[in-house]
């Protein structure tokens, strides 16, 4: 059936009529049983806009989608499994919960073909129907997310809805929105007006690696009104994944503190003469750690959570990487902070910010989540980590009783490079092929069942310095997620036993629906002519890469 993912397991219906298909037509129904009305209302918007059929409510018995929640299938299968049963009689959609229902319903979309995937229907006058079979299935974990950078280059609205929908159709369930870096605030904050008015852009554009000497002298910017954000939330929950803010602090900040010049260390530098930063890298202009500080983003959190309802985002993300402690050791009101709370050192003052935020959004019912920097000077009590430096600092925190999202740079970062050959665009980093995506394993073997418990799951992260436009993205992450989403869904064996042929096989189908998507992934010969950039500099690193 060659699905993308795989799923748990798949055998032929019983059939009692010896047709080995069920056919779909004008007058084929979708009953949605109660708390499915929206898993419907998407099928016939998606589906049908792709087959031109009008799926309405009701039908004969014979001729019809029905789509239901299952008590048994969540006891069973937990809440995001299902059954999908194509019979003579029927196609049955029974989900745990209405998110197992989407996700029966993605899989049905697949068995339709990757015309089902296209905007409308290339043939008025075609049979659809899908093949005789039952299929059982559940994600192997709760957190399948890809984050995506919107800060080093901005990405349209109507892009993020493009994601949010090519994130469902691969069962991926969380989004996690970088919205604010050095380069750029992307959210707009009615209490501070110049976040955006002066923090989203920028006046020009490093034009590669930042050792590169080449530079886009346009000025790029934007940013996502209160409004924006409310349609975007609103159509990740019809699609049943969650989305996760990222508002950064105390570290890559100059764009806040361009816009707000008091925010910065101003006792060190002249902040007011900072703009937002035009490359990239580890900026060292962070935040004051002083009582306007928290205020300032206490605010900016407040409508946050205003923004991002917590049914919809029960995580918030810090960031807390990345913050270099120069200014600190050298401004004297730092020093005093320091010396004023009891602390050891900077990376406590650190860990200090990050406390204080923890508590603050566990006060409003939400829970922190930050890079592994914030394990630095000792982790705040409810936090959650994103392990990217490797499975160090997962592994720390699991220990410790701390929930984990294991996203390791040198395994699932598709900003890095695909292969070594010189056509390779802004190559960065080590080679990270679609088999080496297919082989990560998001536990590490030396936790106990105990603290395994503690990995959420896992997430693909997608940082954009040199991803100027959709298409740049769209090479960089495909065919990589779709591999990665395997690795998030399916109750796949050991890396070293795991069938990548089989994948390759599978993934013949699923380009094809990529290609109906009008994903400009990277082919598996190399990328086509349009896709290069040569002449522009990257930072390829040769060799095995660390797998620490």
């Amino acid at each position: 059936m060659d699905l993308i993912p795989d799923p748990r397991r798949a055998w032929p219906a019983p059939n009692g009529r010896g047709a080995d298909a069920y056919p779909l037509d004008s007058g084929t129904a979708v009953e949605a049983g109660p708390g499915t009305e929206g898993v419907a209302r998407w099928f016939r918007t998606a589906v049908g806009a792709a087959t031109g059929l009008p799926f309405p409510e009701s039908g004969p018995d014979d001729n019809r989608i029905v789509l239901g929640i299952s008590e048994d299938i969540g006891r069973e299968l937990g809440p995001e499994g299902y059954r999908l049963t194509v019979s003579t009689d029927a196609v049955r959609l029974d989900g745990g919960s209405a998110a197992g229902v989407f996700w029966a319903a993605q899989t049905l979309r697949q068995l339709l073909g990757p015309d089902a995937y296209r905007a409308a229907p290339l043939d008025a006058g075609r049979h659809w129907s899908v093949p005789m079979t039952v299929i059982e299935d559940a994600p192997r974990f709760a957190w399948r997310g890809m984050m995506l950078d919107v800060s080093r280059h901005f990405t349209p609205k109507d892009d993020i809805l493009r994601w949010l929908d090519l994130l469902a159709a691969h069962k991926l369930n969380v989004f996690h929105f970088h919205l604010t870096d050095d380069q750029g605030w992307r959210v707009e904050i009615r209490s501070r007006p110049r976040l955006t008015e002066v923090g989203a852009w920028r006046g020009r554009t490093k034009w590669g690696h930042r050792a590169s000497d080449l530079w886009d002298e346009r000025p790029h910017g934007g940013y996502y009104t209160r409004d924006d954000i409310r349609e975007i939330v609103a159509y990740a929950a019809a699609r049943h994944i969650s989305v996760v803010p990222e508002i950064e602090i105390p570290g890559h900040s100059q764009a806040a503190i361009a816009a707000y010049p008091e925010l910065g260390n101003t006792d060190v530098i002249d902040t007011a003469s900072l703009t937002v930063w035009d490359t990239w890298g580890v900026n060292d202009n962070v935040l004051a750690p002083t009582d306007n500080t928290l205020r300032f983003y206490e605010d900016v959190f407040t409508e946050i959570l205003d923004l991002f309802p917590a049914d919809i985002s029960p995580f918030i993300h810090v960031g807390g990487d990345e913050c270099p402690k120069d200014q600190w050791k050298r401004s004297p009101a730092a020093q005093a902070r320091i010396r004023e709370l009891g602390l050891a050192d900077e990376d406590e003052l650190q860990s200090w910010f990050i406390r204080h935020f923890d508590r603050w959004l566990a006060a409003r019912g939400r829970r922190l989540i930050g890079w592994d920097e914030i394990l630095e000077g000792g982790l705040a009590p409810g936090a959650a980590v994103s392990s990217w430096r490797g499975y160090a600092g997962g592994v720390a925190a699991a220990r410790a009783g701390h929930d984990v999202v294991m996203c390791p740079e040198q395994h699932v970062y598709l900003d890095h490079r695909q292969a070594s050959g010189e056509d390779e665009p802004m190559p960065i980093g080590y080679v990270r092929t679609l088999e080496d995506v297919y082989r990560f394993e998001p536990v590490p073997p030396q936790l106990t069942d105990e603290e395994a418990a503690h990995v959420l799951g896992t997430q693909a992260n997608v940082w954009t310095e040199v991803m100027q436009d959709r298409s740049r993205v769209d090479y960089q992450v495909f065919p990589r997620l779709a591999a990665f989403a395997e690795v998030a869904w399916s109750a796949l064996p050991a890396p070293g036993e795991r069938d990548f042929a089989d994948f390759e096989q599978r993934m013949t189908e699923h380009y094809r629906r990529l290609d109906a998507l009008g994903v400009a992934y990277r082919p598996p010969g190399g990328p086509l002519p349009w896709q290069r950039r040569p002449g522009v500099a990257g930072r390829p690193i040769e060799g095995a890469p660390p797998l620490v």
